[in-house]
């Protein structure tokens, strides 16, 4: 198999791995009938835990690499912006949202890093860039219309979280390329996620979890979801995601931001989630404001240096 084949086949799995994350957060949630299982802050709190756990001992062998002190509390940034509190946000909006939903709405994060990247790391943005954003802001409009479209309406707080949620990946992502290029992808993930090991274990006894395998019959099936969710799509993702780094492109892989919310969506509706046109359309928009401002002005630059 050449390579090429072998990085699109590992981006398609990657967007899988992590597009079913949506889906499984609200299959942790809920019953199939809505009852009740986790609460989203118990889901949260575990999901934390259990991938800080799983996570130890790439973080002890990571530890002994780290020779700034001033590292760590990069690292902490990128634990608490671009996992801890996410994972609350994201968990407290599909209590109102639909899984798909949530998922479109993920697609803003590339777009907020190019703002934090440009008001606060004095990253300079063009013009294309700036037309791109616009674009995917009139994207997020149509979709937070559309989702109140809906039966039961998408309220504007549990909208907001996803959006505060992609804000916090925006200031996570800017951190690791400004303050922590010298490190590998596996280093900073071990080792934001060691730094979240103790949080997580006191979020999940604030937050009453254990209390929860006493209370309800489905509990071990809801902590399956959250196993998989917090070992696939953390700890394999992540190996995928370098492997797919090292075989292609940093730009190939991070086109992995336009499937997952397709991959959202087609399991949402699978589980009997409801979709409309007005959706669809809005989840286009905002893919082409995404690509506008991430992409465009590459392949511009790059066709004028071939044509020179």
């Amino acid at each position: 198999m050449s390579k090429n084949t072998a990085a699109i086949l590992l981006l398609f799995l990657l967007a899988g791995i992590w597009g079913s994350s949506f889906i499984l957060m609200k299959l942790a949630m809920y019953t199939s009938d809505g009852s009740t299982i986790f609460n989203d802050t118990q889901v949260a709190s575990l999901r934390m835990l259990i991938a800080s756990l799983v996570l130890i001992p790439v973080s002890i062998v990571s530890i002994r690499k780290i020779k700034q002190k001033k590292d760590f509390l990069f690292l902490g940034a990128v634990g608490v912006f671009g996992n801890f509190i996410p994972a609350f946000l994201f968990t407290y909006a599909e209590t109102s949202l639909s899984s798909g939903y949530a998922g479109m709405l993920n697609s803003f994060t590339p777009v907020f890093a190019l703002l934090i990247g440009s008001f606060f790391f004095k990253q300079r943005m063009t013009l294309i860039q700036v037309t791109g954003i616009g674009i995917a802001f009139g994207g997020i409009v149509l979709l937070m219309k559309a989702g109140n479209s809906l039966t039961g309406g998408a309220s504007f707080p549990h909208v907001l979280a996803v959006i505060a949620a992609t804000c916090c990946y925006g200031i996570s992502l800017n951190v690791i390329k400004h303050r922590l290029g010298h490190l590998s992808s596996m280093q900073i993930t071990s080792l934001s996620f060691g730094l979240l090991l103790v949080p997580g274990l006191i979020a999940c006894f604030l937050f009453k979890t254990p209390a929860v395998f006493e209370q309800s019959e489905h509990a071990w099936k809801g902590l399956g979801y959250i196993l998989t969710l917090s070992i696939v799509g953390t700890a394999i993702a992540l190996v995928i995601f370098n492997r797919v780094i090292a075989i292609s492109s940093t730009l190939f892989a991070s086109s992995v931001t336009y499937l997952i919310p397709i991959v959202a969506v087609i399991l949402g509706t699978l589980y009997g989630e409801e979709l409309n046109l007005l959706q669809v359309i809005s989840m286009l928009v905002v893919l082409i404001g995404v690509f506008v401002a991430n992409y465009l002005q590459k392949l511009v630059a790059k066709y004028q240096k071939r044509s020179a």
